[in-house]
């Protein structure tokens, strides 16, 4: 029976914070270089089935993490509360589960539980499950949870929008899952910051750097990103991933996490001033409106390669093989760490104001 699997330990979150409804898989090398990986990617393997190498950060780039947090912190605090508040609005407290999509997704997850904690005082269980682009979510995940908790409403988040990629693929996993099973499962997802205009819940829709996009595993629990490859795993047990325990040395998740947290009494008046003004929470997908433009701009074939916000050029610049990042000039002054990545890797940088964010990672065809 399905019912008996249990997930792995793994992380280095509290288990109070998260539980990770995966399998580790730390004994399978599946790590490439960039360049190999991305040579796969193009030719039709799925990005799941492997595994880029982890950026190890210069001094100076964990300098500008630290930095950036530093001067980030109370607007991400801001953000968190909103997205808690407007999920308790939307859910209500009494059966609300927190389902983060690993990984960018989980400290999110820890911040908003955090958040309910300190100011409800209701401790809302949290897990964080994988999803993955062109194949769903994780359903053996979702099976444990509604098993553990019947009436459970799940709440799905992430940490930002790009194009609305993994928006349309919880929309469809949803609908799939809910079609099975008899289910009621809401795909309206809830992230800090909602560039793409994708998401129906969010604490800002401005593109700014959640700094927990800098990184990779070391300031998400060091938890790799999630693998599906049947070659070695069962398709009906969790998704897999890897715990780098070698790399607790330079783990930040915590102080992340704990630097942020700090802050919640401190904005709690603004976060209640930015609710009463109504926002529009309209899903409009107006980012892909700005990534299509793009790719006429450019004149490029595959729209997968344009990969718009912060966070997704980041994730470019630290595990793709980019062609060019497009430079927002209106954000300039807050694209530090980005314009460091770009210079380290030697990656061209174009200035670009025609879009709603604040860069796009345009990845180099091979």
């Amino acid at each position: 029976m399905i019912s008996t699997l249990q997930p792995d330990k793994m992380g280095s979150y509290a288990s109070e914070d998260v539980t990770f409804l995966l399998r580790d898989i730390g004994n399978v090398f599946l790590e490439m270089d960039n360049e190999k990986r991305e040579q796969l990617i193009q030719t039709g393997t799925h990005y799941s089935e492997m595994l880029p190498m982890e950026y190890q950060p210069s001094q100076t780039y964990m300098n500008l993490f630290y930095k950036t947090l530093d001067a980030s912190a109370e607007r991400i605090a801001i953000a968190v509360g909103l997205v808690a508040e407007r999920i308790i609005k939307n859910r209500g407290l009494e059966n609300l589960i927190l389902v983060s999509l690993a990984r960018a997704g989980t400290p999110i997850g820890i911040l908003t539980k955090r958040y309910i904690s300190m100011h409800y005082k209701v401790n809302v269980p949290h897990y964080s499950i994988s999803i993955l682009r062109g194949r769903g979510f994780d359903e053996t995940a979702i099976r444990y949870i509604l098993m553990k908790h019947p009436q459970g409403c799940l709440q799905f988040i992430d940490g930002w929008t790009g194009k609305g990629a993994i928006t349309k693929e919880l929309i469809q996993s949803c609908q799939k899952f809910n079609g099975q099973h008899q289910t009621q499962l809401s795909a309206d997802l809830a992230v800090l910051a909602d560039p793409g205009h994708c998401a129906t819940i969010y604490g800002t829709r401005e593109d700014f750097l959640v700094p927990s996009a800098c990184l990779n595993s070391t300031v998400s629990g060091l938890v790799s990103r999630t693998v599906l490859n049947l070659q070695f795993m069962d398709e009906h047990d969790f998704h897999g991933a890897k715990y780098y325990k070698e790399l607790e040395a330079i783990d930040v998740s915590n102080l992340y996490i704990e630097r942020i947290v700090s802050c919640f009494e401190r904005v709690q008046s603004e976060v209640i001033r930015q609710l009463q003004e109504q926002a529009s929470s309209q899903v409009t997908w107006a980012g892909m409106k700005f990534v299509q433009k793009i790719q006429l701009d450019f004149d490029i074939d595959n729209i997968q390669f344009i990969k718009p916000g912060v966070g997704e050029t980041t994730r470019v610049l630290l595990r793709r093989i980019p062609w060019k990042i497009l430079i927002n000039p209106q954000y300039m002054d807050e694209l530090d760490h980005i314009l460091l990545l770009a210079h380290e890797k030697n990656v061209l940088t174009e200035e670009y104001s025609n879009m709603s964010y604040a860069c796009c990672g345009l990845i180099k065809e091979l």
